[in-house]
């Protein structure tokens, strides 16, 4: 998802400024509320954790370029299911900027495009999340076809936002488009692995008992919606 230099540039990325800002924006609400139910400490860690995670699975999990930016395995169902919204969002946002701090400096400067890419969708499944799963089941009791359907709503959310980055930055001609759907046709690979990755993590869940009335992870992982 990390959109290739140049597909948006000059006075058009003040879009992607104003986007990021209001991605941000809501991800700092969240965090508010997040901290009311269970702490600043456990935001804090719940963070981390996933900041550490996204890092991997940006640098150290296979990536491959295509079309218009990168195919990734991102995990994002997966983070928010253990983790929640907020910590998610500040997790895959702080990941993607060591990321490019340290070791992918010519992403720089298109963060702001690549954290809409990442958060905006992540907003979009956690609200899909509330109404596919019923309230009286527990994620880690959660079926393969809603963690399927959370993957698509991610999955498809990075895909539709990258098309629109590139066909605002390049237009409407052919080698544009045929990169987007080479691009859209090669991540969407994705949604067929991670409901099955879910499935896995939240299987090794239920084994951990000890972590039923942890803070930190996600409330909904043990315990049905109040």
């Amino acid at each position: 998802m990390h959109i290739e230099a140049g597909i948006v540039h000059g006075a058009k990325m003040v879009l992607s400024y104003g986007t990021a800002a209001v991605s941000f924006g809501i991800a700092a609400k969240l965090a508010v509320e997040n901290i009311k139910q269970s702490g600043a400490i456990a935001m804090f860690v719940k963070t981390f954790i996933a900041t550490i995670l996204v890092f991997m699975f940006f640098e150290v999990f296979p990536h491959h370029p295509v079309g218009v930016s990168e195919v990734h395995l991102i995990l994002g169902s997966t983070l928010f299911l253990i983790f929640g919204v907020a910590p998610t969002a500040f997790g895959l946002a702080f990941g993607l900027l060591i990321q490019g701090l340290f070791f992918a400096p010519f992403d720089l400067p298109q963060y702001s495009i690549n954290v809409t890419t990442l958060l905006m969708p992540l907003f979009a499944m956690s609200y899909v999340a509330l109404k596919i799963i019923p309230k009286n089941i527990a994620y880690k009791d959660i079926k393969y076809t809603d963690a399927l359907k959370l993957s698509l709503m991610y999955q498809g959310g990075i895909v539709s936002w990258v098309a629109f980055w590139a066909l605002y930055g390049q237009g409407f001609a052919v080698e544009n488009l045929t990169s987007v759907v080479s691009f859209g046709i090669a991540y969407m690979s994705v949604v067929i692995l991670e409901p099955f990755i879910d499935l896995a993590v939240l299987a090794g869940a239920k084994t951990l008992n000890s972590l039923k009335s942890s803070s930190y992870v996600e409330a909904r992982l043990y315990n049905s919606a109040k």
